[in-house]
C-alpha cells in the first residue's frame, strides 16, 4: 500500500502544475537531511541558493531525538522537541523553510526495508509527497556513503535516487551528492572516518559570499545540544578552510 501511494504521488507530477509554472527566479530547491545538523555540511550552499532568489526547503527525516550529542535532556521526545526547534533556527539564519516528516525514528530508516510500512518505505511515501508539493528543480542530499557511513544518511539516499530515478526526464529534478574532495578531509579526530571523493566526480559546485558563511556560521550555533560551544563556533571555518575553500562540491546522481 505504501508503494502505491509513493507511486501515485510521484505519478501526481504528470497530472498536476508544470514545473515550468515555477518562476526562473524563484526556482525551488529541496535539500533532504536525516536528522537536525545534517544540513550544516551543505550550509554555505544552502544560504548561498537562498540569496540568490531559490525557493530552498529543507526536509529533515527525523527529528534526531536518540542523540547523542552533548544534552543532558534523555533520548526521547523531548529532545527530539528540542531538536526540531533548533532545526528550524538554522533553516531561518540560511534563509530556508524547514519540513518535518511525521513518524520516522531517529536511527531506524535502514530497519528491514522492505517490509511493510517500514521507516524506509514510510519516508519513500512522505519524500514523494513533498516532492510533488515543492515541485523543486533541484535536490540535494548525502551521497550513497552517508558521509561517514550513517544508516539513516544512507538510507535517504538510496530513496531519494528510487524516487527520482523513477520520473521521467520532464518531471526529474537535477540530484545533486554533497561530497569531500579527496585529500581535503580536516586533520581532525571526529572526521578520521568520513568518506571522501575522487574530485574529478565533484563536477558540480556551489559558489558562496562571505555573507553565505556568515549564515552558516549562525546555522550551526542554532544546534545547541548536538555540539558543544567551541565546536559550533568554529566548524563552518574550518570546512571553509579545509574542505570548501569558497565553494560547496557536489557530484551528479545520473
Amino acid at each position: 500500500m505504501i508503494r502505491k501511494a509513493t507511486m501515485m504521488a510521484l505519478a501526481g507530477l504528470a497530472i498536476g502544475p508544470a514545473q515550468a509554472q515555477n518562476p526562473p527566479e524563484r526556482q525551488a530547491v529541496l535539500v533532504v537531511a536525516a536528522h537536525p545538523d545534517d544540513e550544516l555540511f551543505m550550509a554555505p550552499a544552502i544560504a548561498s541558493l537562498a540569496r540568490q532568489g531559490r525557493a530552498v526547503t529543507i526536509v529533515f527525516a527525523t527529528l534526531g531525538d536518540q542523540g547523542p550529542g552533548v544534552t543532558d535532556f534523555a533520548r526521547g521526545p523531548q529532545l527530539g522537541a528540542i531538536r526540531r526547534a533548533e532545526a528550524q533556527c538554522s533553516a531561518n539564519a540560511l534563509g530556508a523553510e524547514a519540513r518535518f516528516l511525521e513518524g520516522l525514528g531517529d536511527g531506524t530508516l535502514a530497519e528491514s526495508p522492505q517490509a511493510p510500512k517500514s521507516p524506509a518505505l514510510r519516508f519513500l511515501n512522505q519524500f514523494a509527497k513533498a516532492y510533488v508539493e515543492v515541485d523543486p528543480q533541484l535536490v540535494l542530499t548525502w551521497g550513497p556513503d552517508g558521509g561517514y557511513g550513517h544508516a539513516d544518511h544512507r538510507m535517504v539516499s538510496a530513496q531519494v535516487t528510487t524516487a527520482l530515478q523513477s520520473l521521467a526526464d520532464q518531471y526529474r529534478a537535477r540530484l545533486l551528492y554533497v561530497g569531500i574532495p579527496a585529500g581535503t578531509l580536516p586533520k581532525v579526530p571526529q572526521m578520521a572516518g568520513w568518506a571522501e571523493t575522487d574530485p574529478a566526480l565533484l563536477t558540480e559546485t556551489v559558489r558562496y559570499t562571505p555573507a553565505d558563511l556568515t549564515a552558516a556560521k549562525a546555522a550551526a550555533m542554532c544546534h545547541a545540544t548536538q555540539f558543544d560551544e567551541s565546536s559550533r563556533q568554529s566548524m563552518m571555518g574550518l570546512f571553509d578552510a579545509t574542505i570548501w575553500r569558497g565553494k560547496v562540491h557536489f557530484r551528479p546522481a545520473f
